[in-house]
């Protein structure tokens, strides 16, 4: 009888044991978590958001064409080569213009030589006129000669030079740095630079580029020049460029009724990235500055009865403690009194 009421009374405590276990698993179960963070001190940026474009600063994009007429020989360069100043582009065929380089030595070379058989003359007539054998008037005719011959010589060097300057035309420089953007006419094309210079190529610098952000109306009276901005573009996501408003657009531009100002943006730009023209910009603009302040994420500041409260950790447990807030910013809120740095308060409030 005893062995038996042993088994029971052990049966009863170890299903005691057991309940208690699974009571005390179930209530620590049941203990809510939560996310946290500290109060930490930093800088916080007050920023305008903006959506931009890059553009080829003004003088950064060129259009290259001839100022001659004729056949285009060759086109040594392609869309992406990169160019530097001076560098080939094209070649319209000079043949025509080497003919008019020969034809007017050739004038020239004749007016030299009638402006020296008139200074002979004028020489031997001066001598005569001196010795009383001429009059003054063949003198004067003579020498009238000549001033034309000279003149005439002036004008055959003046047509050689222009021939020289049109047969240099021929060649089509890069007159700036910067890669090949398009190629608009193809070896062998007859061009015609009567009324207007026909383009050939496009150069675009990408050493100078600009951020061309569009403001909208409500948040325009808050930027200036002069104003630090960063910027991001999709293809390079985790890097944040730095930039500076140079200039304020004054004319607005209304789509689908909405109305925004251009806000131009200079900008260095890095060697381990090549930005292009008509990429997307995502612009934040820096409006105001707190640095060196106590600052919370916004949303671990909760409201009630007209004040703000955060819940924070205090020896094991979690209380209320009512807070003196300062400036905002789009993801912080500067905290002026009740808080001390690094003490953990709860994110998740209801």
């Amino acid at each position: 009888m005893k062995t038996g009421n042993t088994l029971v009374g052990l049966a009863i405590l170890a299903s005691a044991a057991g309940g208690y276990f699974y009571l005390r698993g179930n209530v620590e179960a049941t203990e809510p978590t939560y996310e946290t963070t500290r109060v930490r001190r930093e800088t916080l940026d007050r920023t305008v958001s903006a959506t931009g474009v890059i553009r080829p600063s003004v003088g950064a994009e060129i259009d290259v064409g001839s100022r001659v007429s004729g056949i285009v020989r060759s086109i040594p360069v392609k869309v992406g080569d990169a160019v530097r100043r001076g560098d080939l582009l094209a070649q319209i065929d000079p043949t025509e213009f080497d003919a008019q380089i020969a034809e007017a030595r050739a004038d020239l070379a004749l007016a030299e030589a009638q402006r020296d058989a008139a200074g002979s003359s004028h020489r031997r007539t001066a001598t005569l006129t001196g010795e009383g054998i001429l009059s003054e008037e063949e003198l004067t005719v003579v020498a009238r000669n000549l001033e034309v011959a000279r003149a005439r010589v002036a004008r055959e060097q003046a047509r050689l030079d222009a021939a020289a300057i049109r047969l240099d035309y021929t060649e089509i420089r890069a007159p700036i740095p910067g890669v090949i953007a398009q190629v608009t006419t193809r070896e062998g094309e007859t061009v015609a630079a009567s009324f207007a210079a026909p383009t050939f190529v496009t150069i675009v610098d990408l050493e100078r580029l600009e951020v061309q952000a569009y403001v909208d109306e409500t948040d325009i009276g808050r930027i200036f020049v002069g104003q630090m901005a960063s910027f991001s573009v999709d293809t390079y996501p985790e890097i944040e460029f730095q930039a500076e408003v140079v200039a304020i657009n004054p004319k607005a531009e209304l789509q689908d009724g909405v109305v925004d100002y251009v806000v131009l943006l200079e900008f260095e730009g890095r060697d381990e990235c090549v930005l292009r023209p008509e990429m997307t910009a995502h612009v934040q603009l820096e409006v105001d500055r707190r640095t060196d302040v106590l600052t919370l994420p916004r949303k671990a500041v909760r409201r009630r009865d007209g004040r703000q409260f955060v819940t924070v950790q205090r020896a094991g447990n979690w209380v209320d403690q009512e807070i003196q807030p300062g400036w905002r910013s789009d993801r912080a809120v500067e905290i002026r009194d009740g808080l001390a740095e690094n003490e953990t308060v709860q994110l998740n409030q209801e």
